[in-house]
């Protein structure tokens, strides 16, 4: 295979495929064997054998393969000239109107430090196994910085750990100021606000702690802990937008199909999985265990390949009910949408699977969302024995986490029915689960968010006697509208 050929491939290139590579030491075979990132038409990184070496090739190909491999190439030399740790680039090369290839030295066994956070992200915040993956983090950025350099696709996995030492990898975020010369403080900044925006929000009162982990190795600058926080602001507003725009459009995250007769959208590393519930999303329905069955919705758990998971069915009811509701994004997408917005955020939520809107000619109908299913108990069921009593304080806490994490966020729910938070238990507390996101909105303006949270504080309450001590009890917890109001 050529890489004009490579680049007409698709998603999903036949495995494994063998490249004939021209260097300045002759010809040679490289063997991809997997693949581990693909941009169809764009870029194919992956897994194989060069000249009897296990190898990382980045295969770069399309219109602009000439602009992304004199990236890679010059991000991979100012690391390696900067004496820091990175994989050896083997060989590289560039046929102009085909593509270019970057060869690097596999690191067999390396972990990448965001598989190390996904297994203690959960855990209480700023707990010892976190402190060491973010402290290790930061020591490696102070470094790059220290040298003038700076990854503008900053983030853990890009951190490898092997063999007891990091190293710096994606040559093509990399970035110089003075190449040599410490970075200057706007940029550091800058770098920091990128990597500091991609960890859970619950961590940002230990910003300033963590930060000790970046000045113990590089102490050229004070870094003004409040002009850090905006840059974190600044950041996560700008990843959240681009976010939501890429569940709703083909890309390396979520396969989207679109148009005049229906919309489908579900995770990409899911789609196989899926595509028996997809075919038939109501007779696996019917099949299953039925929570509810009401006219405007019909809610009910399967179990797919041993693993439990709930379809919500948005029903039209009647004509009536159907032209109220064609011209308008479905319950469906709404609910699809800010489920990812709360994954985002790190508020927990069942994740979001997949979407389904029937269409005709573009009029909406019925829909459907495939969700994980929450196997912890509602809160009411929780809390059905404490009526005049206290909850277990652990979980009064996480109560406490979710309210402040919605004020934060200014996020309203919209129906904080008891029904609609449910508790998950996790190694070393747990936390309250929101479900039916129908009616969710995060608002832009103050004076909105204190009534929507005025509204979602007033129906919480309302889910125990008003003369019932849990009542008092989580009435004199909750944040009133006016300690909203008096926080900005």
């Amino acid at each position: 295979m050529t890489l004009s050929e490579l680049s007409a491939a698709g998603r999903s290139p036949r495995l494994p495929l063998e490249l004939e590579l021209a260097d300045a030491a002759g010809s040679s075979t490289l063997r991809v064997d997997s693949l581990l990132r693909v941009l169809p038409g764009r870029r194919y990184v992956g897994v194989g054998d060069w000249r009897g070496r296990k190898v990382l090739a980045k295969l770069l190909v399309g219109r602009r393969a000439s602009r992304y491999f004199l990236r890679e190439l010059q991000g991979a030399r100012s690391l390696a000239e900067q004496n820091l740790p990175t994989p050896a680039l083997l060989a590289s090369g560039l046929i102009e109107g085909e593509g270019g290839w970057l060869l690097f030295d596999y690191l067999d066994g390396a972990e990448s430090l965001g598989d190390v956070w996904a297994a203690v992200q959960d855990q209480a915040p700023v707990s010892e196994p976190q402190r060491a993956v973010l402290g290790a983090a930061l020591e490696a950025i102070a470094a790059l910085h220290g040298k003038g350099l700076w990854q503008a696709d900053l983030h853990l996995d890009n951190l490898l750990r092997h063999n007891g030492q990091l190293y710096l990898i994606d040559g093509g975020s990399v970035q110089g100021q003075t190449p040599g010369q410490p970075l200057g403080r706007e940029q550091v900044l800058a770098n920091l606000g990128v990597f500091f925006a991609q960890l859970p929000p619950a961590l940002e009162p230990h910003i300033e702690e963590l930060l000790v982990h970046y000045l113990l190795a590089n102490s050229e600058h004070a870094l003004p802990l409040e002009a850090l926080l905006k840059e974190v602001a600044k950041v996560r507003r700008w990843r959240l937008r681009s976010y939501l725009k890429k569940v709703g459009r083909d890309c390396t995250l979520f396969s989207v199909q679109r148009g005049a007769f229906g919309l489908q959208a579900l995770w990409r590393e899911r789609e196989v999985p899926l595509q028996l519930l997809l075919q038939a999303p109501d007779s696996w329905a019917e099949q299953g265990q039925i929570y509810k069955d009401g006219g405007s919705a019909t809610v009910a758990k399967v179990i797919l390949d041993g693993q439990p998971l709930v379809i919500k069915r948005y029903n039209i009811k009647n004509l009536l009910h159907w032209f109220r509701r064609f011209w308008r994004p479905s319950r469906a997408w709404h609910s699809w949408r800010e489920g990812h917005r709360l994954q985002l955020l790190g508020i927990a939520t069942p994740r979001p699977l997949a979407l389904i809107e029937r269409r005709w000619c573009w009029l909406r109908g019925r829909a459907y969302l495939i969700t994980e299913c929450c196997d912890g108990q509602d809160i009411l069921a929780n809390f059905q024995h404490y009526l005049d009593d206290s909850p277990p304080e652990h979980q009064l806490l996480a109560l406490d986490r979710l309210f402040a994490s919605l004020i934060r966020e200014r996020i309203s729910h919209g129906d904080l029915k008891g029904t609609n938070l449910f508790w998950q238990e996790q190694p070393g507390g747990g936390n309250w689960a929101l479900i039916d996101l129908d009616a969710m909105h995060q608002h832009h303006s103050r004076r909105a968010f204190a009534r929507g949270y005025a509204r979602d504080r007033a129906r919480f309450l309302r889910n125990w006697p008003a003369d019932s001590a849990l009542h008092r009890l989580l009435d004199r917890r909750l944040p009133q509208v006016s300690d909203i109001c008096s926080e900005d």
